[in-house]
């Protein structure tokens, strides 16, 4: 087989597999595949095409995490904050302990600020940790 197709190979398979991925890490790691195609076509040695593929997949991985950085600036909120959650008991009242009654299913909560602790009090999802909610007596902005 020649080595132009196996590059050629390995980079539709690497395209293909960003499809599924969606990062674009992948989809830079088959365009490097390609510039090693290029050089393996134009009769490049090995090496030749080994640093052309190398060059251009650190040069896009560099830029890829860049463009990244800049988008994504901060991270999404949680579908569940914001939402309200009724209590139900207080497993340790001093430390803000308690539980909650959640989309049908008892949650643990750890409770922030002032709330009267009787059972049916609306209180507002502020973050989820793990399987813990974090609640308050305001709704988060």
């Amino acid at each position: 087989m020649d080595i132009p197709l196996v590059w050629l190979i390995a980079g539709f398979i690497l395209v293909i597999a960003e499809l599924a991925s969606g990062t674009f890490y992948l989809l830079v790691l088959g365009i490097a595949a390609f510039a090693g195609a290029g050089v393996a076509y134009a009769g490049g040695a090995l090496v030749w095409q080994s640093l052309a593929a190398a060059a251009v997949a650190v040069a896009g991985v560099v830029w890829v995490h860049q463009y990244r950085k800049r988008t994504v600036s901060s991270p999404m909120r949680g579908i569940d904050v914001g939402q309200p959650a009724g209590f139900e008991s207080w497993v340790n009242k001093g430390a803000g302990h308690a539980r909650v009654r959640y989309r049908d299913a008892l949650w643990d909560a750890h409770v922030a600020g002032d709330v009267s602790g009787e059972p049916g009090e609306i209180l507002y999802i502020t973050a989820v940790d793990g399987n813990t909610l974090k609640v308050s007596k305001t709704r988060p902005a």
